[in-house]
Order: structure tokens, then sequence, then C-alpha cells
């Protein structure tokens, strides 16, 4: 696409968001992120405060644009009905693609997510439906779908990190399903290439890491990095879901009966969406100080 029309991000201001931002002003587009703070500009990058679920909003954000790049997303939602997954996957989608076909916009960058539309988890069913509505459209889409994703402020090492921090051990369900962190600059480096490539159009790229890691290894490497000994109690799954019950109705939802249904199954895949759109994968345990605001090690 040409740089002289601006980029539209939908979920700037979040964790991937933000490093999506700076990737692309870097690479020298100017970039408008919708807001529900207060607008305002920082040389090519511009915050319009704004509803995204306001159709006449995304009408006016979307007018001119060269691309749309959506990330908006939640990780949990209040209840257990599916309803706020639908909301947010599904249902926003559907409104940023009509607003799209009515103002010209034809490029989609759209955030998923790994095994999207597999196994029973609401959020893994509404992201199928979403892909599902995008690959029907008529759009020049590409669908980007990370395993967990990692970096600073993260909510995989740095969320066990605030939990390790005065619990002596940990008890977790599933610890042996597998996953493969995705460096959060490479999920931004996805976006920024599958923008300037024409055969990213029509694709889906599973972006994953080069190492796989099980949720023990992951905590434990978590608690390594600040030298902290900490022993990790896999549960049985009997008490796994227990673990999820009780969790459901915790202030900020630990974890929930949702992701437990998520974590049936293992967050991998042998497509190397990266290295297809010609990024080099990073080892984010290579980058565990820097994830966790670790001062670098004298030596």
């Amino acid at each position: 696409m040409s740089i002289d029309r601006p980029v539209v991000v939908l979920g700037g201001s979040g964790f991937v968001g933000r490093h999506l931002t700076r990737a692309l002003v870097d690479a020298g587009h100017r970039v408008v992120v919708p807001t529900r703070g207060d607008a305002r500009s920082h040389g090519t990058l511009t915050f319009v405060q704004g509803d995204v679920f306001d159709p006449a909003f995304l009408a006016r954000v979307v007018d001119g644009a060269g691309a749309v790049a959506n990330l908006v997303g939640i990780l949990n939602e209040p209840g257990d009905d599916g309803r706020q997954f639908e909301r947010v996957f599904v249902e926003l989608p559907d409104l940023l693609m009509a607003a799209m076909r009515d103002a010209g916009v034809h490029r989609l960058l759209q955030m998923s997510a790994l095994h999207a539309g597999a196994g029973e988890s609401h959020y893994l069913k509404a992201r199928g439906r979403a892909e599902d509505h995008v690959r029907a459209s008529t759009l020049k889409w590409t669908l980007l779908r990370p395993s967990v994703i990692a970096g600073p402020g993260d909510g995989l090492f740095n969320r066990f990190d605030a939990l390790l921090r005065f619990a002596p051990a940990l008890p977790v369900g599933r610890a042996d399903a597998r996953f493969q962190p995705v460096w959060v600059g490479d999920v931004a480096q996805a976006f920024v290439q599958a923008l300037r490539r024409d055969d990213s159009v029509r694709e889906a790229y599973d972006l994953v890491g080069p190492r796989v890691m099980t949720l023990r290894q992951i905590i434990e490497a978590t608690a390594a990095a600040r030298g902290r000994m900490r022993a990790v109690i896999a549960l049985p799954d009997a008490l796994g879901r227990v673990q999820a019950e009780v969790g459901e109705h915790l202030p900020g939802k630990p974890i929930s009966r949702d992701n437990w249904r998520s974590l049936q199954l293992d967050s991998v895949s042998d497509d190397d969406g990266l290295a297809r759109l010609g990024i080099t994968r990073t080892d984010p345990l290579e980058r565990i100080d820097e994830i966790l605001g670790i001062a670098l090690r004298a030596g």
C-alpha cells in the first residue's frame, strides 16, 4: 500500500498495539489510533477519541485510510456465556468491515489466535467465527494467528512473576500444556511485513516462537530469572477444574473456566508464519530480563 495514506490501528493502545504503532511509524507510515482517551498527536502518530463500536465513528476514522489493522481483543469476559467474546471478536470486525467497504478501504490485517475455531472455549470459538467472516469478505485480508505473546508488560511471564513474588509454590492445572511463546516485536513486524507484501493477501500466518515450552517450564523460567526457588505443583485435571472454577470468581480472573477450556489444546504449530514473512524468530527466553524489567546482570 502507499504510505501516503494512513494505517488505522484498532487496539493500538494495547500491549501488541503499542509495539505495532511504533513499528509502522519507524517504517514510514502515518498511523491513526482510535482511543477512549484524549485525542492527541505525536509526529505521524495520531490518536482519535471515539467508540469503535459506534458505526458512525468507525466510518469517520477509516475514511481515507490505506489499510486497517484490528488488534482489539480480550482474554476474559464477565460471566461465562461467550457474549462478550462474540461482541469483541465477531460483531466488531463485522462493523469494521462494513465501514471499510463503504469507505472504499480494502486492506485488512486481522489479529486472530492460534487454533481459532478449535476446541470448546468461547474465546477460540469466537475467534474462529471472526476468521470465517473475514475469509468470506471481499476485502484484501490477512490473518495473523499468534501463540501466547511475550514481551515487557505481557500477560504471560509477568503474570506469573507477580504470582511468584510471595508464593513458595504454585499449584497449576494442565502444567504440561505446551506453548510456543512468540516475541511481541516479531508479531509487530509480521503485521508490517504483511502490509508490504502482495503475496500476504488472503493468507493466514501462524506466529510462533522457536521454543516449545510447557506451562510448568514457563513458570520455572520466570522464577529462575529472578533467582527464586519456587515449586510448581501439577494438579490433576479434577483439581485443575476446581481451580478454574474458583478463579472465575476472583478479581481479575487469574484463571477462568474458559482459560481451562483453552488449555485443553496445545498452543503450538509447525507452520512458521514468521519465516514465511521473512522474519527470523526471536527466542523470548533470551530476553527474559527485558520482559520482566530486570536490570541487565553485570558480566
